[in-house]
């Protein structure tokens, strides 16, 4: 499954994302890890969630980054949720079309049983239309 939490950026999606995490690491079975572009959010996310910084990986188009998601997904099978804050940039996507991207994280996600949630500075009227029904919160 994927969700989104889409806005213009300065809205709050970031906070929304991290309580979501905050909140699922307390009855998850898995792995949750939280991707962000620094580490600035270390001391809010709970401490069995990961926190990876891909910022620190040369990573500079989308391919790259689908397929440093498959090395995530490919070194942990119990990962459960993978947060992803900042989409658009961790993904080298900003004012590109998302839609092959995202199907291939709905395919990602279908096939290893690993729910992604997505904050997207977007609002949810710009998302393309296979993203448009997995809105979960629009800012």
């Amino acid at each position: 499954m994927v969700q989104i939490i889409a806005g213009k950026k300065g809205k709050g999606k970031t906070k929304h994302l991290l309580d979501m995490a905050n909140a699922a690491i307390k009855g998850a079975s898995g792995t949750v890890v939280y991707l962000d572009k620094s580490a600035q959010h270390m001391y809010e996310l709970n401490n069995r969630i990961r926190l990876i910084n891909v910022n620190e990986f040369p990573i500079t188009h989308s391919e790259g980054f689908l397929g440093f998601i498959c090395g995530i997904l490919s070194q942990d099978h119990d990962l459960e949720t993978m947060y992803l804050d900042s989409f658009l940039k961790l993904a080298c996507l900003e004012g590109a079309d998302i839609s092959e991207t995202y199907e291939t994280l709905k395919k990602l996600s279908d096939k290893y049983h690993v729910t992604f949630v997505l904050s997207i500075s977007l609002d949810a009227d710009e998302l393309p239309e296979n993203a448009k029904g997995d809105v979960i919160i629009s800012l």
